[in-house]
């Protein structure tokens, strides 16, 4: 079969346009695959859920007396708690003016194999009242399992 050439630019147009579309699909997919961070409580980290050497945000509140600066340099270490579960963070940069033990706090950076968050960023809740949604869901959810735990106990006595 003999193709027109006015047919056979018009399908070279489309084929083109559809192979365009088609990468700046793929280069956009690709792009927010590698932006997504994914939130995980101290418990998750604890429990082996959250994924090692990839970034993610973790958060929760910071444990009392556990913040200690390590010499004359701007690396902290601190424990992050969901009062289940504690995770040990390291950061190493000027913590914001709010931060402070007791606080509510998400950190974005990775776990590492030994099990510590090695923090890039972290933020600090903004007033008294509030909470940043996530460590608000992973307080609640790890105070329902020490409640059910606490309670499957008392049944099995």
């Amino acid at each position: 079969m003999v193709m027109v050439p006015k047919r056979r630019n018009k399908l070279l147009i489309i084929v083109g346009l559809v192979s365009g579309v088609a990468i700046i699909v793929s280069l956009v997919l690709y792009a927010l695959s590698q932006n997504i961070n994914l939130f995980f409580s101290p418990s998750d980290m604890a429990q082996g859920k959250a994924p090692t050497e990839k970034r993610i945000r973790a958060g929760g509140m910071v444990r009392e007396g556990s913040l200690t600066r390590v010499g004359d340099s701007l690396k902290v270490n601190f424990l992050i708690t969901d009062f289940v579960e504690d995770v040990s963070v390291t950061y190493e940069g000027i913590l914001p003016d709010l931060f402070r033990e007791g606080q509510g706090i998400v950190a974005q950076g990775k776990l590492n194999s030994q099990g510590v968050f090695v923090a890039d960023e972290v933020l600090a809740k903004h007033d008294e009242n509030y909470m940043p949604p996530e460590v608000t869901q992973a307080l609640n959810d790890a105070q329902l399992q020490t409640q059910q735990k606490t309670q499957n106990t008392e049944l099995n006595q």
